[in-house]
């Protein structure tokens, strides 16, 4: 079963990716979903070195909800940046994460989370996979940046992977 499933989850997120691409909750629609979802992982497999280890499956969904809800926010302060701050000049830099995750699927989900968030981009990781170069669009407090993306996605990822 193995060979024919080897990333289950994947063949489901691909199938639910697929009905939603669409638009169309139909047979036809499920069907091509499903055999999409089942081929990718299957010829995709080899390069895979390993199944990522999620020691708390059901705190995903926890996460899932923060990070929508600081999209949302994130939105509603850019626009309000964009449209509102005339004359002033954003205080936009670089700050570096130092990170704590070691898996590879970790850090990806959180670079992919920054990025994500409007007003934050993942710019770089380093040679070593310890530290996060992030551009923030407007920040005052770098030291307070870090600490919050630590704080509200770093712990919690660590929570889920490690």
């Amino acid at each position: 079963m193995s060979r024919i499933l080897p990333h289950p989850v994947l063949t489901l997120v691909i199938t639910a990716v697929w009905i939603l691409l669409v638009n169309s909750f139909s047979v036809g629609a499920v069907l091509l979903g499903l055999v999409i979802g089942i081929l990718v992982p299957m010829f995709t497999a080899p390069y895979w070195p390993g199944r990522p280890r999620v020691r708390h499956p059901f705190k995903i969904l926890a996460y899932l909800g923060i990070v929508l809800w600081d999209i949302v926010v994130s939105n509603v302060q850019v626009a309000w940046l964009v449209l509102f701050r005339k004359g002033d000049s954003l205080r936009s830099r670089f700050v570096t994460i130092p990170l704590e995750l070691r898996s590879p699927e970790a850090i990806t989900v959180l670079a992919g989370t920054i990025t994500m968030t409007p007003g934050t981009v993942s710019a770089d990781l380093s040679a070593c996979g310890r530290a996060l170069l992030v551009h923030c669009l407007e920040t005052d407090d770098p030291e307070g940046t870090v600490a919050q993306i630590k704080d509200r996605y770093e712990r919690r990822l660590m929570e889920i992977f490690e």
